[in-house]
């Protein structure tokens, strides 16, 4: 295998500017060079990206399946062809989410990912796993299964916690009982708290905020809005997620729960800095319309696709999304107005930062990792490339 790769005529998306006719070398699994200059690299393996957009490797840190698996189908196989059918549409890496279960479940899908995560060689890769519940709200559960709501137990989660080291995010309704305790020893062990599937009012994310609940779990669904208490009315998550201007937020951006005015409204309130592109991809994502099911394929909730997302059976809410990452950026290019360089920005350098993986993700940069993609003007990805060699390519 050759130890360089070189990539030349491509337009260079940075998070602030574009350069054209650029040229980015690799050496092994990183980058070695990337600008205007072209270096001359003997024995290189030449790309010609014939004057498409090279960019990061898109980063999505919310994601529960795809190509018809399930993080929480209890197998190694699911976990890589999640990853694999994720990288042909631009992710070079990703966090694998679990849904609210047993807790017997959960800790099969942490020992899965130990194993997964070792042999998954032409996939997306994996930076840690995100814990979604079962700490959540019952009233904005969601299609989140309720008999396994609850709230935070001290004994459980340090428990869970000490099973696995590979947890990066849990996220919980902050204004549940013993909620805040939790937040804290999250942080105290590096695991990055999030707010999700609540009915917390504005006191309640302040002080949530403040011990260290920084990001909103697909902001909009499943989270209160305003509400009124008696005569009176409290600003709930919502709008907290717009007040508070140093809080993150990651959204669905598949155009469906999300639509153009309100895609239009978080990008113009937040910026580009502070959202995160997400597809809480369920397993349906990157294939046919019809029925499928969220969670584990024998025991989990039945669901209908159709219109472009995942429903419960009843039509009664969405239960998640069938988006892959290049839908994402194209919608916030053509829903919300937000330039070509801003919308990769959301995929890419802001997921990672959120992460704390940007000192090696998230921009093509000399000494990061070998992440990028290439794709045209209509965001059709031409190759994904992940760690320097070439996972995808639609030739």
């Amino acid at each position: 295998m050759n130890k360089y790769l070189k990539i030349i005529n491509a337009q260079l998306i940075t998070p602030y500017r574009m350069i054209k006719n650029a040229t980015v070398v690799v050496e092994g699994e990183k980058i070695v060079s990337a600008g205007a200059q072209n270096i001359e690299v003997e024995g290189a393996t030449e790309i010609d990206a014939g004057g498409q957009y090279l960019s990061p490797g898109f980063i999505d840190i919310h994601l529960h399946g795809g190509g018809g698996s399930d993080f929480m189908d209890g197998s190694e196989t699911a976990f890589i062809k999640i990853a694999e059918t994720h990288a042909r549409f631009g992710t070079t890496a990703l966090s694998p989410t679990t849904l609210t279960s047993e807790k017997m479940y959960l800790l099969d899908t942490l020992d899965i990912y130990k194993r997964a995560d070792k042999n998954n060689t032409m996939g997306s890769q994996f930076i840690g796993m995100h814990l979604e519940g079962p700490y959540f709200s019952i009233n904005q559960r969601g299609a989140q299964d309720p008999r396994y709501i609850r709230n935070p137990d001290p004994e459980e989660y340090r428990d869970v916690i000490r099973h696995s080291n590979f947890i990066k995010r849990w996220s919980a309704a902050p204004e549940l009982p013993g909620a805040i305790e939790f937040g804290r020893y999250l942080r105290s062990k590096g695991i990055l708290p999030a707010i999700a599937h609540t009915d917390a009012v504005y006191e309640d994310v302040i002080e949530a905020f403040e011990n260290g609940y920084t990001l909103a779990t697909h902001f909009y669904s499943s989270m209160s809005g305003v509400t009124r208490r008696a005569c009176f009315r409290y600003a709930g998550v919502i709008e907290s997620g717009y007040l508070i201007d140093e809080m993150d937020l990651e959204i669905i951006a598949d155009g469906v729960h999300l639509p153009a005015p309100l895609l239009n409204l978080i990008y113009k309130t937040k910026g580009a800095d502070r959202i995160a592109l997400i597809t809480d991809a369920m397993r349906a994502a990157g294939a046919p319309p019809g029925d499928s099911v969220i969670g584990n394929l024998h025991n989990g909730l039945r669901v209908i696709v159709e219109d472009g997302v995942a429903k419960l059976p009843d039509r009664s809410s969405f239960a998640g999304s069938i988006a892959t990452a290049d839908r994402l950026v194209r919608n916030m290019i053509e829903l919300a107005d937000a330039p070509l360089i801003d919308a990769v920005r959301m995929m890419t350098s802001t997921p990672a930062r959120i992460m704390g993986i940007d000192d090696r993700k998230g921009s093509v940069v000399a000494g990061k990792d070998a992440d990028m993609v290439i794709f045209d003007r209509n965001i059709t990805i031409d190759k994904t490339i992940i760690n320097g060699k070439i996972v995808y390519s639609k030739d």
